[in-house]
């Protein structure tokens, strides 16, 4: 519906394409240092305080303490920051909202997030309402030592190599034309970096998981007791 009115119109936005219209949008009136902080600071008493709840538990190695803290920030993310997203797109380019702001700072490394991009919105949706719940029940299950825990890391992060793929596969696609390509902090920090920890991370995780769940399998194929002291029987 086209309307009159600088509400409608907009304000001039820093997003890529430059040409792209934002009816509605309107500036972060919080600096980006201030988003920063936020997402970090939090983020990090996740890390820390994961990482001392994981101390008590007994036989949780350094790394398998750090793969938990992981877990512990990505439903943060996932289920908070993203969760916001999937409910709340079409509202955040004019939203003064803090988690609003939030996103249209990272939108300056990917404006699919304030046009409501198909894609963007279906991805974030499924990430936040599936990986979300299931990234804190995978914390769970390895503070509790539930034997299906190494399943939930292979689910949870199978989920996130295969989105993050799909992400950065759709933004190829589409030549990269929703930053300003080669920008240090929007397209290289928030884009290529901040992204690719969801690669990096998740394939590890995929690759512990394999071995572990392997070597568990291969204990019972070889007759090995089971938890009830009685032989696995074929």
């Amino acid at each position: 519906m086209e309307g009159s009115g600088s509400a409608v119109v907009g304000e001039a936005h820093p997003y890529w394409p430059r040409e792209l219209r934002l009816p509605g949008y309107h500036s972060n009136d919080r600096p980006m240092w201030s988003i920063l902080a936020f997402l970090f600071s939090v983020s990090g008493a996740l890390l820390a305080g994961t990482w001392l709840l994981t101390g008590r538990v007994r036989g949780l190695g350094a790394g398998r303490r750090l793969a938990v803290c992981w877990f512990a920030v990505c439903a943060f993310i996932h289920g908070v920051i993203e969760g916001w997203f999937s409910l709340y797109y079409r509202q955040i380019p004019g939203d003064q909202a803090f988690l609003s702001q939030l996103w249209k700072e990272y939108a300056k490394g990917d404006s699919r997030y304030v046009t409501a991009d198909n894609f963007t919105v279906c991805m974030e949706t499924i990430t936040a309402w599936t990986w979300g719940p299931l990234s804190a029940w995978t914390v769970v299950a390895f503070l509790q030592n539930k034997p299906y825990r190494f399943v939930l890391q292979l689910i949870v992060s199978l989920g996130q190599l295969y989105g993050d793929v799909l992400y950065f596969y759709t933004e190829y696609r589409d030549g990269f034309s929703h930053s300003e390509l080669g920008h240090p902090v929007y397209f290289w920090f928030y884009f290529i970096f901040m992204n690719s920890l969801w690669i990096v991370i998740p394939a590890a995780l995929i690759l512990d998981a394999w071995a572990n769940l392997s070597g568990a399998q291969r204990a019972a194929d070889r007759g090995a007791p089971c938890p009830s002291g009685k032989s696995k029987t074929t």
